[in-house]
């Protein structure tokens, strides 16, 4: 420490207190959600000054200071986009900020399709924050194999059966990413459905994926097959249906099972026991039978984009806490194939941080 200078010093708790201050941005970020300030803004036309948006959010008084100061670290974030403008009435002479949305936000407000504020709203329930306090108790024992179990005492797919409200926490937010993903990858990659007569969406949650290939391909029949208790309020259809079970024993016979956001859950062991009984539930690939995983492949070289790569470790250790699962290479995807038995793979790297993968019997 000595021959360190006091430059370096100051260099090193600035990015000490980044990382710990960091935690501000996805609360202020949680904070505007649950207020709806997306909505607000995107409400007046997309362009809204400070005293009406407290307004519209009936923000006491007493807060609009508070408010000033969310808004300012917000647009900071890049999440809002702001520009002085004159009040019109002449007794009001101050310059007043006028926010509106930018990319980032848009895709918040609650009534576009792709809005991705339930996903936002899962991931920093306390629910999931909390075993993040048992990480150093979980890193000194054996068991249980799960730092969310550390802090609560049972799996997280326990605790979407006993807590009714963290259940549709999570079945909101995969509905809400599966919407986001889903325009993308049918108009993307419609050669993935085509020529198939059914499809069973394994761990499905709500079916919105099964629905939009149900829409997009009505000659598949699309079965939704999640945990009895995810699939007891859906809503059948004659497009798609819901059967309730436990994937490890049973998937229902199709032409293809899709595992969206499925197999990082889930230790390698248990990815080859999964995999196996979707073989066991499709025909041979010489009669069209596959599965269409959706997946992260890790890359995380120097030569990759550097927040991509970034993402891909938060996502790695999210999974850590949560689950027995990880984020995968290209390597390890191919050794768990080859476990399950498949004969080939192909990588379609079109979903952003993830990639489909279908796999060949």
């Amino acid at each position: 420490m000595n021959s360190i200078n006091g430059e370096a010093l100051m260099q090193a708790q600035s990015h000490l207190w980044n990382h710990t201050f960091s935690f501000i941005n996805s609360m202020a970020l949680k904070c505007a959600v649950e207020l709806a300030i997306p909505d607000a803004i995107h409400n007046s036309g997309n362009a809204i000054t400070l005293s009406e948006l407290s307004a519209a959010l009936s923000i006491p008084p007493s807060r609009a200071s508070g408010l000033r100061h969310l808004m300012r670290r917000l647009v900071d974030s890049g999440f809002f986009a702001a520009r002085r403008s004159h009040h019109e009435k002449p007794e009001q002479e101050e310059e007043e900020d006028t926010f509106s949305l930018t990319t980032l936000s848009s895709i918040l407000v609650k009534e576009k399709s792709e809005c991705l504020s339930p996903f936002l709203a899962l991931m920093l329930d306390q629910t999931l924050l909390k075993p993040w306090h048992s990480l150093g108790a979980w890193f000194k024992g054996d068991e249980p194999p799960t730092a969310f179990e550390v802090g609560h005492g049972m799996r997280i797919w326990d605790a979407t059966g006993e807590w009714s409200e963290f259940n549709v926490l999570m079945n909101e937010g995969m509905e809400s990413d599966a919407n986001f993903t889903n325009k993308v990858l049918i108009e993307g990659c419609g050669e993935l459905f085509r020529g198939l007569g059914s499809l069973v969406d394994v761990g499905g949650g709500t079916g919105s994926m099964a629905r939009a290939v149900a829409e997009a391909f009505p000659e598949i029949k699309c079965t939704v097959f999640d945990l009895p208790h995810v699939v007891e309020t859906f809503e059948a259809s004659a497009a798609v249906e819901a059967v309730g079970g436990d994937f490890f024993k049973y998937i229902p016979p199709a032409d293809a099972t899709l595992l969206k956001w499925v197999l990082h859950d889930w230790n390698d062991q248990e990815c080859v026991e999964i995999l196996k009984r979707c073989r066991a539930a499709i025909p041979r690939k010489e009669d069209g039978g596959k599965v269409i995983i959706i997946e992260m492949v890790m890359n995380t070289d120097s030569n990759v984009h550097r927040e991509s790569a970034h993402l891909q470790l938060l996502f790695d250790v999210h999974m850590m806490v949560h689950t027995t699962g990880k984020q995968r290479t290209e390597r390890q995807w191919k050794q768990i194939f080859d476990d399950a038995g498949f004969s080939a793979y192909k990588i379609l790297p079109v979903l952003g941080l993830r990639s489909v993968i279908e796999v060949y019997p």
